[in-house]
């Protein structure tokens, strides 16, 4: 089994830098459709079997090309991106930030319960995404394009390398980034790309948000 695990195209949340979470069902933008029709254009001739999805429309949207051509399609709630709680909706404040930044250090230093008011752990965020894991490991499907979120894919990956998820913070990634990971027969993953962006590259922007 091979693993296309790709992070949805620009919003224009992201653009004006307001938190977006799973409480935020937002759209993609004219650059978040541009990046996302050249990530189509770079991968379309790849068979895969399965697409699946979170639940929100950006990642929809993001691989609508692939739908079209009625490829099987699943969405689950497992990928969605992690809850913000009060945070969502919101634009990027310094109190904000401030927080934000000292809920990643108790992250760093193993209290993977602290959360954001309203919002989800990294445990939980955790748990979620290894149940998924372990749902796509049943699978009769070789190849399978995953759309998610920023965070999600941090623990996604972390996971699939068998990292504690206080290694989250590693994990690179931007709009439309592309990892691309093999299943081995020891039940481990390898790595053929990480967080690739070399389909922007006619002149779509490359975006971190």
């Amino acid at each position: 089994m091979t693993l296309y695990i790709l992070r949805h195209g620009q919003t224009e949340f992201n653009r004006l830098s307001i938190v977006q979470g799973s409480g935020v069902d937002s759209e993609l933008n004219d650059m978040g459709y541009a990046q996302a029709k050249a990530f189509y254009e770079a991968h379309k001739h790849v068979d895969f079997d399965l697409v699946v999805t979170s639940k929100l429309r950006r990642t929809h949207q993001t691989v609508q090309g692939f739908l079209d051509k009625k490829i099987p399609w699943e969405q689950t709630a497992d990928v969605n991106e992690i809850s913000w709680g009060i945070h969502e909706g919101q634009p990027q404040t310094p109190e904000q930030n401030q927080r934000y930044h000292q809920m990643i250090s108790e992250w760093k230093a193993g209290n993977v319960d602290a959360a954001i008011e309203s919002g989800e752990s990294a445990r939980q965020l955790m748990t979620r995404i290894e149940k998924f894991v372990e749902w796509v490991k049943t699978r009769p499907e070789r190849r399978i394009l995953v759309a998610t979120h920023g965070r999600a894919i941090r623990s996604l990956i972390t996971c699939l390398k068998g990292l504690p998820s206080t290694a989250m913070e590693d994990m690179e990634h931007s709009n439309t980034g592309l990892y691309v990971a093999h299943l081995q027969p020891d039940g481990t993953w390898d790595f053929e790309l990480e967080n690739d962006t070399s389909h922007l590259n006619g002149g779509v922007s490359q975006v971190n948000q």
